[in-house]
């Protein structure tokens, strides 16, 4: 009988062998990637039946290479596997084509049984996070009015390094100095009270600054 091809997609090196031995006894691990781009490039050509994605990768973050993925592969399905407790983001995930929500500090037969749910055409969430989904739908308007105040060059810095380019690739895009760029982030982090570039990444997502 066929195993369930699994793929990993994470930038913890460590993480993603100790998920590969986990799950290498029940599932066959087609592969693993540990950014958002090579994602996208190989998950096309190792036809994974579950995708295994932190949303935190350089390049491209996962929520943005699930939403690419879903058009590439539409059948694959993408479990998120990550340290943020951020309930907006589970809704997120899901909002984008997630059959699952789990932390890394989840019990290990939590992601078995989420990918095996997954293969059902069910989805699992992490109790943890579920408790505060339902607040999360609840349409909040917060970081979209806080979004308004950022112009529109500061805007275009927002989507270009949530999208995982560097302060170069970004001052390229904008025909503007790295140092240019550097002084709009620190603008934007001072301004919106953000103090790293994951919170900067979870704003642009939530605003739908990030536009996929």
């Amino acid at each position: 009988m066929t195993r369930p091809r699994i793929m990993l997609a994470d930038d913890h090196t460590i993480l993603v062998e100790a998920f590969r031995k986990l799950l290498e006894p029940h599932f066959e691990v087609v592969g693993t990637v540990s950014d958002g781009r090579a994602l996208l490039e190989m998950a096309p050509q190792l036809k994974p039946d579950v995708i295994i994605v932190d949303i935190g990768m350089p390049l491209m973050n996962g929520l943005e290479a699930a939403s690419r993925l879903k058009e590439l592969i539409p059948a694959v399905k993408l479990i998120f596997l990550t340290m943020n407790e951020d309930p907006d983001l589970s809704v997120e995930a899901i909002r984008r084509g997630a059959s699952g929500y789990l932390l890394k500090s989840s019990a290990a037969s939590e992601l078995i049984r989420a990918i095996q749910m997954s293969l059902k055409a069910k989805s699992y969430i992490t109790p943890k996070i579920a408790r505060g989904m339902q607040r999360a739908f609840i349409n909040n308007p917060g970081p979209r009015a806080r979004a308004k105040t950022l112009t529109p060059r500061q805007r275009e810095v927002v989507q270009l390094l949530a999208e995982g380019k560097s302060m170069k690739e970004v001052a390229d895009v904008l025909n503007v100095t790295p140092r240019t760029v550097a002084f709009h982030k620190y603008r934007i982090m001072e301004v919106l009270s953000l103090k790293t570039t994951a919170d900067l990444i979870q704003f642009a997502i939530k605003s739908r600054i990030l536009v996929t």
